[in-house]
């Protein structure tokens, strides 16, 4: 079901009575969280993840992502698809941690935070705590503190509900 375009106002925001969400997804999680921890790491192909005969990669860097490495798939194929790929072994701890870090900044913004896993939340920013304006202007900013604070990147899309 489509959403009409009489829900928006001018300005793209959500019309009265509808809630203005704003989805956060984290780039390429735990993989850029192994590369900022290692310098030796950055810019290089990247998989956090088993690297037996069994193993599965979790999440893969973008550099990996370009021989076609993807999360989920096994790791003898990534290793097929990409001979340099580096493998790290998780550290859900160290993901967690960075996860709170994230979460808190959205907290700045709204109470309303529903996480859907360590890398992704949906933030409902109805009720701006800062003043700031449309949701379009809060998922930007969102954006640049994570960057900016955690040296991570994500996509931050708005979307009435």
């Amino acid at each position: 079901m489509s959403i009409p375009a009489s829900a928006f106002d001018d300005n793209g925001e959500a019309a009265l009575g509808l809630r203005k969400i704003v989805h956060v997804d984290m780039d390429a999680f735990f993989a850029s969280v192994e590369q900022r921890d290692n310098p030796a790491l950055r810019g290089k192909p990247v998989a956090v993840g088993g690297s037996s005969g069994r193993g599965v990669v979790a999440a893969a860097s973008y550099e990996a992502r370009k021989f076609g490495v993807r999360s989920a798939m096994p790791s003898l194929t990534a290793k097929r698809l990409c001979p340099e790929l580096i493998f790290c072994k998780g550290r859900f701890d160290a993901y967690r941690e960075v996860s709170q870090q994230i979460r808190a900044i959205f907290r700045e913004f709204t109470p309303h935070v529903e996480p859907l896993s360590l890398d992704e939340a949906y933030v409902d920013v109805t009720e701006d705590l800062l003043g700031t304006g449309t949701a379009t202007r809060i998922a930007t900013l969102i954006r640049q503190c994570v960057r900016k604070r955690t040296q991570h990147t994500g996509s931050a899309g708005r979307s009435p509900n």
